[in-house]
């Protein structure tokens, strides 16, 4: 069936899937075989798990790249699964990319444990905005890199702008399109060449699975895929059933987190202790302009600097009840982590301060609990905290 006209709960919904129409069931079936007869529909003529190309695997890359707007997507087995293959799929010795420099933690520990290693050069940008990205760019330069709403400080790249500089200059243009999912944004629409996500967070939306996915091109998400499958990153057959089955409501969540968080940051800038409250969806938030014009909702992510000692920070956390404390985020429970210690724990701390990390600066995850629910213990916690 094609969704390709339908809305976005239809195409969360039916995009991708894999009726076994003898059965009748109306889920797509979890294949477990990892030996399969020949078929002739498969480059190569046999499926097999390693090489992403079975049934179950193709059901929620479809689904993506309809939600996406792309030809084409891939699930893999992690968010640096996705990552990593995407940079690798266009980089090599002696190659060149250019990076925001407020990425997530993990991206950053890649880039310093790896890249380096494989002769790749990198340069990381303070305040990305195209000008500056592209003043980075250098005769072996092959790519641009961004993160957008960026983890953890919600910071706003013009994509826009970024895309038309990277065709401009011949690169490829990737971005980390998680914390806003494809429901927010979606950046293949504004010229983008790659959107990638770690699938554990709001994709699947359940904190019951790690996977990644990368959409985009048909020949760029091959070239990702041929990296994927030399790595061994591949996204195994009961992940792929979960993932699709998250997908199905991405849509109908997205709704309940865009307006549960911006709920609970109109709380936290209003309360004292509370030294920043960074959400794109705040009018004073210096991204918020270009928020509201290249996204279609906020998300659910926030993060807000607690005006106390770390103590006292830590005491706040300690007294939360509702929501629980964890590194991941994207889930429909509310979940909060000071990324000093947990997201960028890897970054060096003059690093980490430098793009703003401090000890006291909490993530948080909002759900899709009762709003009201949620601020009553944040405000419960602040109080036992005595941070007012």
């Amino acid at each position: 069936m094609d969704t390709s006209r339908l809305g976005e709960n239809t195409r969360s919904i039916r995009a991708g899937e894999r009726l076994d129409r003898a059965v009748g069931g109306v889920t797509t079936p979890i294949h477990t075989a990892a030996a399969y007869m020949a078929a002739d529909d498969v480059e190569g003529a046999y499926r097999y798990p390693r090489y992403c190309n079975i049934p179950t695997q193709a059901a929620p890359a479809e689904k993506l790249a309809a939600l996406e707007g792309a030809e084409a997507g891939l699930v893999l087995a992690s968010g640096m699964a996705a990552i990593s293959s995407s940079l690798l799929s266009v980089l090599g010795s002696g190659d060149h990319v250019v990076l925001q420099a407020d990425l997530y933690g993990g991206t950053h520990r890649f880039l310093m444990a790896e890249l380096a290693r494989l002769g790749i050069g990198f340069t990381l940008v303070s305040e990305a905005d195209p000008a500056r990205l592209e003043a980075a760019v250098t005769a072996h330069t092959r790519a641009v890199f961004v993160e957008t709403p960026s983890n953890p400080l919600l910071r706003i790249i013009d994509l826009a702008g970024v895309a038309a500089l990277a065709k401009k200059r011949g690169l490829v243009s990737m971005v980390d399109n998680t914390f806003a999912s494809p429901i927010n944004q979606r950046p293949l629409e504004l010229g983008f060449d790659l959107s990638i996500h770690s699938g554990t967070k709001y994709l699947n939306g359940h904190s019951d699975l790690n996977c990644g996915a990368v959409a985009g091109s048909k020949t760029l998400v091959a070239a990702v895929r041929e990296r994927a499958i030399n790595f061994g990153q591949t996204l195994n057959t009961y992940d792929c059933y979960l993932l699709e089955r998250g997908m199905k409501t991405l849509a109908l969540r997205m709704a309940r987190h865009n307006e549960n968080a911006m709920a609970v940051a109109g709380f936290l800038a209003a309360r004292k202790g509370i030294a920043a409250v960074h959400y794109p969806g705040l009018p004073d938030h210096p991204g918020h302009a270009l928020a509201k014009s290249q996204m279609h909702g906020f998300g659910g992510m926030l993060s807000f600097a607690l005006d106390c000692p770390p103590a006292a920070a830590r005491t706040f956390m300690d007294r939360l009840g509702l929501v629980l404390e964890a590194v991941s985020l994207g889930g429909i429970e509310s979940l909060a982590c000071f990324p000093a210690v947990t997201s960028h724990a890897k970054m060096p701390r003059e690093d980490r301060l430098a793009i703003g990390v401090t000890d006291t600066l909490v993530r948080l995850s909002v759900g899709c609990e009762d709003a009201d629910d949620i601020i009553a213990d944040l405000g419960q916690a602040m109080d036992a905290a005595h941070i007012a």
